[in-house]
C-alpha cells in the first residue's frame, strides 16, 4: 500500500495494519528537536501520508509595516505577537456597502509545480488543496469578534446577507481548485470554544449549516473530499456535519467539552473521519513520555479500528513542549501499528 492508499482506506472506513498520521511543528519546534537529538536523523523516522499541494489564499494580506498586515477586505492585523490579533475591522458598521467587495478572481492561487518534490520518488501521498479560513471566521475577521456575536442576534438580516456574500466568494474559491489534481480541499472555520459551539448549535444550524452544505457539495462535484478544521467543542453539531457531507473533521480537541475521541468514535465513527485527537493542551506538553506512548497506542487501537481515523496532535508541537515529549511523540507515531 502507498501512503495515499492508507489515507483512502481510513476515509473509506477500511481496516489497515497501521494508522496514517500527520505531525506538524509550530514556530521552529522541529529545530529545537534537532538540537535535543543532536542531529536531524529523527526526521527520517517519520513518513508523510498527506501533503499540501497548494492553496487559494483567502486572506491575501499585504504588509503595512513590521508589525501589521492588511487583508484583502481591509481589516488590519497585528502579526508580531503570538497569536496574531485583529486591530481594526474592515466593516466598522453592519452595512454591506461598508467595504468594496473583492471577487473570487482576486484571491491568489498557488499550486506546487512538481508534486513529486513533496511526495518523494517511491511514495504517493494523499494530496490536499487548502482553501483558507471559512464563513464564520471571515465574518468576524470583517466585523470584529464581539460585533459578530452581536450581529447574530441584533442584526440577523445583515448577518445573513454577510454570510451569503462570503459563501458566494467561497464557492468561487472552490471553483479555482477545479483544475488542481488534489484528492481533497481543506477548509478552516473555528465553530467551537472549550465549552461548546460559539454561537450555539441552533444558530449554527440556521446560519452556517445550509451555506457550508453548498461549499461541501461544490467540493464533491469536483470528485474531491471535504476536510474542515475546527477547534473547540463541536460535538453537538457533528450529526449536522455528517448530514451536509463533511468527510473529515480535523483537530478533534480532546480537552474541550464532550470531545472525548473514544466517545465520538463510538457514536459517529462509522460516518465521519476524525483527524487529530492527541491533546495539545494536555498530553503532549504535560504527560510523561511513557504516558504519551500509551495514549498514542490507545488512540491507534480504538480510533483506528475499522478505519475512519488519521492520527495527529490537535495542534502542531507547540513552543514550550519539553523536547523529551516531542521526541516521544515522534517515536510513538513512527512505530505504531495495529
Amino acid at each position: 500500500m502507498t501512503h495515499k492508499d492508507y489515507v483512502l482506506a481510513a476515509i473509506n472506513h477500511e481496516q489497515t495494519d497501521r494508522v496514517p498520521y500527520s505531525l506538524g511543528f509550530d514556530d521552529n519546534t522541529d529545530k529545537e528537536l534537532d538540537t535535543y537529538c543532536g542531529s536531524t536523523e529523527w526526521r527520517k523516522k517519520l513518513q508523510r501520508f498527506l501533503c499540501h499541494v497548494g492553496s487559494v489564499d483567502a486572506n491575501a494580506e499585504q504588509q503595512i509595516d513590521a508589525a501589521h498586515r492588511r487583508d484583502i477586505f481591509g481589516t488590519v492585523w497585528r502579526v508580531d505577537r503570538r497569536p496574531w490579533h485583529l486591530e481594526k475591522p474592515a466593516m466598522a458598521q453592519p452595512r454591506m456597502d461598508a467595504i468594496t467587495w473583492p471577487t473570487a478572481d482576486q484571491f491568489p492561487k498557488t499550486v506546487v509545480d512538481n508534486v513529486a518534490q513533496l511526495t518523494g520518488p517511491n511514495a504517493e501521498q494523499f494530496s490536499i488543496m487548502d482553501n483558507g479560513w471559512g464563513l464564520f471566521e471571515h465574518s468576524w475577521r470583517l466585523r470584529g469578534f464581539e460585533n459578530t456575536l452581536m450581529d447574530c442576534i441584533a442584526e440577523p438580516d445583515f448577518y445573513a446577507a454577510l454570510l451569503d456574500k462570503l459563501t458566494e466568494l467561497r464557492l468561487g474559491m472552490v471553483a479555482k481548485c477545479a483544475d488542481v489534481a488534489a484528492d481533497a480541499i481543506m477548509f478552516g472555520d473555528d465553530w467551537g470554544e472549550q465549552r461548546g459551539v460559539i454561537i450555539g448549535p441552533d444558530r449554527w444550524r440556521k446560519l452556517l449549516k445550509p451555506r457550508w452544505a453548498k461549499v461541501f457539495a461544490a467540493t464533491h462535484a469536483q470528485k474531491k473530499y471535504a476536510i474542515c478544521h475546527s477547534c473547540g467543542s463541536v460535538a453537538a453539531i457533528i450529526p449536522d456535519l455528517i448530514e451536509i457531507g463533511l468527510d473529515v473533521l480535523e483537530s478533534v480537541q480532546p480537552e474541550a467539552a464532550d470531545m472525548d475521541p473514544f466517545v465520538l468514535k463510538k457514536k459517529f465513527g462509522a460516518k465521519i473521519v476524525f483527524w487529530g485527537c492527541l491533546g495539545s493542551q494536555s498530553t503532549v506538553p504535560f504527560a510523561t513520555p511513557k504516558e504519551i506512548r500509551k495514549r498514542v497506542k490507545d488512540l491507534c487501537k480504538v480510533m483506528g479500528k475499522g478505519g475512519g481515523y488519521i492520527l495527529a496532535p490537535a495542534k502542531g508541537i507547540q513552543p514550550g513542549t519539553p523536547p523529551e515529549n516531542a521526541a516521544a511523540v515522534v517515536e510513538a507515531f513512527a512505530t505504531q501499528n495495529l
